[in-house]
């Protein structure tokens, strides 16, 4: 066994928690040498469990896919609830002359209820075109410091409350991320823009479980740590779904021109709730690295060891038995974005963060095309990473930006270029 495997196996057996020594050492192993990254062969998503081969786009669909995605459900993400018995959506405001007069700007509330009584709501933020002739396409993602920090308007309603975190709710966090959204531009190029902040759905901590929207279909009081059934990625993925049953009832918004995106955790959302809702019309992963977009097996930067111990409420409790045990796996995360074939699919890089390890992420994405080619795509269209800032634009998107772990005005960039061919 190669050592570095060796020695993350060693450590899988410790308790992380309750030994700082041991969280040392697991971050200590992590790997930024690619000449330490140990041989590993990739399991193929054309290959089926009992050995046969895929070989048309009609077997995918019918066949291969939904095993692919139980199989997800199962060992990863876990299983996805259906929708609310109930759904009701509120304006809580709405201004005609956002954005410079630019922009119809609405704040709405997604209501969900249940028959036994129980309920769960958050807040979508919404802008849109305000003279579009038609109604226009969307970008639609998961914000993490709430609503008024994607925008530089100052009116904005507070949202992400759900966390308990106070020190976000300040005036001075207005607008801190308002670049990672680029309303102003996503206007001026025609598109609309929303978010909902993703501690409203899920409040990304171990416990935060019994406040999440899994509480409208069992008791979770005091439940903490991972979920045989459920994960907190599968909950902001059925979050991103309800956004898109919101997006479905606004005058203005062409539902069928929805491209889902995310950032970092909320980019492994993003994959996923690609994966598990069809209606979104092209899928955006930005820097979401391990557990996202990134090949498991190469060991590099962050691994399954550490963030399943630090995160563990982010995958199902089975998913455990994969760390430091990545060749086991029946699949890897190029089975995650060939499940968004033959829709468009962007896996974006940035090149100093190599904890979310942009080579891996490239792999993933040009491995996935064996996908798409049962469609007749070329899929990734390189053979090699290309240059920083250079873009790959095709039904499989790569670029990896100059810079760090971040969503830029450069990855806006490619992604306008992409929905200008596939959503205009």
């Amino acid at each position: 066994m190669h050592p570095l495997k060796q020695r993350a196996r060693e450590l899988a057996t410790q308790d992380y928690r309750s030994a700082p020594s041991v969280r040392e050492a697991i971050l200590a192993l992590t790997n930024y040498d690619e000449s330490q990254v140990p041989p590993y062969t990739l399991p193929s998503p054309l290959q089926t469990a009992d050995g046969k081969t895929i070989a048309t786009a009609n077997e995918w669909m019918n066949f291969q896919r939904p095993a692919i995605l139980n199989l997800f459900k199962k060992e990863m993400y876990g299983q996805m609830p259906p929708r609310p018995d109930q759904m009701a959506f509120e304006i809580l405001t709405e201004r005609n002359d956002a954005l410079d007069n630019t922009a119809i700007r609405q704040e709405i509330r997604i209501h969900c209820s249940m028959r036994n009584g129980r309920s769960h709501s958050f807040d979508m933020l919404l802008y849109r075109p305000k003279n579009a002739p038609e109604p226009a396409p969307a970008f639609l993602g998961l914000c993490f410091k709430g609503n008024h920090a994607t925008t530089d308007e100052t009116d904005v309603r507070m949202t992400g409350q759900r966390l308990g975190k106070p020190e976000l709710l300040t005036e001075d966090t207005r607008g801190i991320q308002a670049e990672r959204w680029s309303f102003r531009e996503l206007v001026k190029r025609g598109y609309a823009g929303a978010t909902i902040c993703y501690h409203d759905i899920f409040p990304d901590h171990a416990g935060g479980w019994d406040q999440s929207i899994f509480a409208l279909f069992e008791d979770l009081d005091g439940f903490n740590g991972a979920h045989p059934k459920y994960s907190s990625i599968g909950g902001w993925a059925w979050g991103l779904s309800r956004g898109l049953d919101c997006l479905e009832h606004i005058p203005g918004i062409d539902p069928t021109r929805i491209a889902l995106h995310g950032h970092s955790r909320l980019g492994k959302t993003s994959l996923w709730a690609g994966a598990c809702d069809q209606r979104f019309r092209i899928v955006i992963s930005n820097d979401s690295g391990c557990g996202g977009a990134t090949l498991a097996r190469r060991f590099f930067g962050e691994t399954y060891l550490f963030i399943v111990n630090a995160m563990p409420h982010w995958f199902v409790k089975s998913f455990r038995q994969y760390i430091a045990n990545e060749d086991a796996m029946p699949f890897d995360q190029h089975f995650l974005i060939a499940l968004s074939a033959p829709r468009p699919v962007v896996v974006a890089s940035a090149a100093e963060d190599l904890w979310a390890d942009p080579k891996g992420e490239f792999l993933s994405a040009q491995n996935a095309g064996a996908v798409y080619a049962l469609f007749g795509s070329k899929g990734l269209e390189a053979d090699a990473m290309p240059a920083l800032d250079e873009y790959v634009t095709g039904d499989v998107s790569y670029h990896v930006r100059t810079g760090k772990h971040d969503q830029t005005w450069v990855d806006w960039q490619h992604y306008l270029k992409i929905a200008d061919r596939y959503l205009v």
